[in-house]
């Protein structure tokens, strides 16, 4: 029987230090990264989606980061099918895939079967439910997904307006709910040995370090990042600045907030998102937690996390300098 191909998944909650950890583990494992981000996949789209500049990737190669323009296709079954080609080319070189990101779709679409092969777009219909949203509000949007979907539209929070658009979609495109996707994981074929690494601290320092990750976003220039946005042609239609902090500082540029109360609200959903992760993740029992705050310092941390990742993997210990 041919040997599962291996890959290191890094996940958690926004803001947690996946980036910086995952580039040290990739300096020592001989490894590339795989991102499972849905919005740094977008080119133009960089101080608000936290991308990593170059000189912060350190040499390391980064996969699916800037792929397509802000207008262009994307979702989960074209990130899937690039990915695996990515993952596949790293294994190819003999190095170590390490999969980072808090996209838990898209992390999914990696590590379980997932097959998204019919579920194409239908761009009308986003539109329209777009719209739907703007006239009655995510409430509503989200009671017609418990219509179609209740096990999705239970796992779905009412403020995750491009995951219930996408279910939606989805639904409407091959007559089969979302949540038909994603039945029966552990009982399917699971097509890499993974090391599943989660990272997590205390909730309310998490919170102040989101809180700080926004007003580092201002500082850097976040409000021009979407104005040249808008002024390249990119409308606020599209899903990609439909994305937490863009839509927020479009509403602030058409006068509907203040600079501050654009602020406040991208803190207070980020916030939300990150406690939507941490649930999302904590269902798959694959995930080994490493609370960050047990460690005096991130070398102290890779170290932890190198000697389980090399055991839970069986990798070669004299591969590697510890």
């Amino acid at each position: 029987m041919k040997e599962k191909a291996k890959i290191v998944a890094i996940v958690g909650p926004t803001a947690i230090g996946k980036t910086s950890i995952s580039i040290e583990l990739a300096k020592i494992l001989n490894g590339e990264i795989v991102s499972a981000d849905s919005m740094q996949v977008y080119r133009y789209m960089d101080i608000g989606t936290a991308k990593p500049t170059l000189e912060e990737r350190q040499g390391i190669p980064h996969h699916l980061i800037d792929i397509v323009d802000p207008d262009q296709d994307f979702n989960v079954a074209i990130y899937q099918q690039i990915a695996k080609n990515a993952i596949d080319n790293i294994h190819e070189k003999e190095k170590l895939p390490i999969l980072v990101g808090g996209s838990g779709l898209y992390v999914n679409s990696i590590v379980y079967p997932l097959d998204f092969t019919d579920a194409k777009e239908d761009h009308k219909l986003r539109k329209k439910l777009y719209e739907v949203v703007d006239k009655k509000g995510n409430i509503y949007l989200h009671q017609k997904l418990m219509e179609i979907d209740p096990v999705t539209g239970k796992k779905v929070h009412p403020n995750d307006v491009k995951r219930m658009v996408r279910a939606m979609e989805i639904y409407h495109l091959t007559g089969k709910p979302m949540s038909e996707y994603r039945q029966n994981f552990e009982n399917s074929k699971i097509p890499y040995e993974i090391a599943m690494i989660g990272l997590t601290m205390d909730r309310k320092k998490l919170y102040e370090r989101i809180n700080q990750r926004v007003d580092d976003m201002i500082y850097k220039g976040l409000v021009s990042e979407v104005q040249e946005l808008l002024d390249m042609g990119y409308g606020k239609e599209l899903i990609s600045m439909q994305g937490l902090g863009y839509k927020e500082i479009i509403k602030y540029l058409e006068g509907i907030y203040t600079l501050d109360e654009a602020i406040d609200i991208i803190k207070r959903d980020t916030r939300r998102f990150a406690k939507r992760q941490l649930t999302w993740f904590r269902k798959d029992k694959r995930i080994y937690w490493v609370d960050i705050e047990k460690f005096d310092n991130k070398e102290a941390i890779t170290d932890h996390l190198v000697r389980h990742i090399i055991k839970k993997l069986s990798l070669n210990k004299l591969d590697f300098a510890l």
